[in-house]
């Protein structure tokens, strides 16, 4: 029944890492799972660079969910991976996806490794990783895999600013619990090493408090991209 993944993308002006992020997950391609771009609107040349590594390709309004959600809408596997463009998936990981599935998991999510190499980069990965063990919730650069038919009935990904992975869990989690598995996917440091490891700590905390707490996620998302913030 498990077959085929659609590795779904959603990017925005990553031209600097595309070509190199895509070349790793061309393996994939070859045993028949499917690569998706959904590009925000990027002002530079990611899709010319992407185009001939991926098998399809789509254009969206920018917004991580809105993005997601597209390409869900046109993917053709039997499940899917959410796939962040500054990460990279853990050896043989479409087999540990299906596996999973084929053990009644219909959702889960890989532990995640922090690229950078200080000791303050293992304590906040171990947290992350422990805290979504224990929650069920899954955080997107956790790389969060669903099987179709659950994807549907969950009611795929929710159209909002921020925070749309951790209410697609809470979707899911309504379902079945996730597999967390423990095979590790890298994902880039590069917000915590240029914002200060402390500061990103305060203020991811302090997004969730607030999302917890019913502030939109329109304003949190001002508050993750303040104007001054060319990311």
């Amino acid at each position: 029944m498990w077959q085929k993944i659609s590795i779904i993308i959603p990017v925005l002006n990553e031209a600097d890492n595309i070509k190199a992020f895509l070349q790793h997950l061309q393996p994939l391609r070859q045993y028949g799972h499917e690569l998706i771009i959904v590009d925000g609107k990027s002002q530079d040349n990611t899709c010319e660079l992407a185009r001939p590594l991926v098998d399809r390709m789509f254009s969206s309004s920018p917004g991580r969910a809105k993005q997601q959600i597209l390409g869900a809408r046109m993917a053709t596997g039997q499940a899917f991976l959410f796939l962040h463009a500054d990460s990279i998936l853990p050896e043989n990981a479409d087999q540990k996806i299906l596996s999973a599935l084929s053990q009644g998991y219909f959702w889960g999510r890989f532990n995640v490794r922090l690229s950078g190499k200080s000791w303050p980069f293992r304590v906040i990965e171990t947290m992350m990783n422990w805290r979504s063990r224990i929650t069920g919730i899954a955080t997107g650069d956790q790389g969060i895999f669903v099987a179709k038919v659950l994807y549907q009935d969950a009611l795929g990904i929710p159209d909002i600013e921020l925070m749309e992975d951790i209410a697609f869990s809470k979707r899911l989690k309504k379902f079945c619990k996730p597999a967390c598995l423990s095979a590790c996917l890298l994902t880039s440091s590069a917000r915590w090493e240029k914002n200060g490891i402390l500061s990103t700590i305060l203020l991811m905390w302090s997004l969730r408090l607030q999302y917890f707490l019913g502030v939109s996620p329109i304003v949190l998302l001002k508050k993750y991209y303040p104007p001054n913030d060319c990311n």
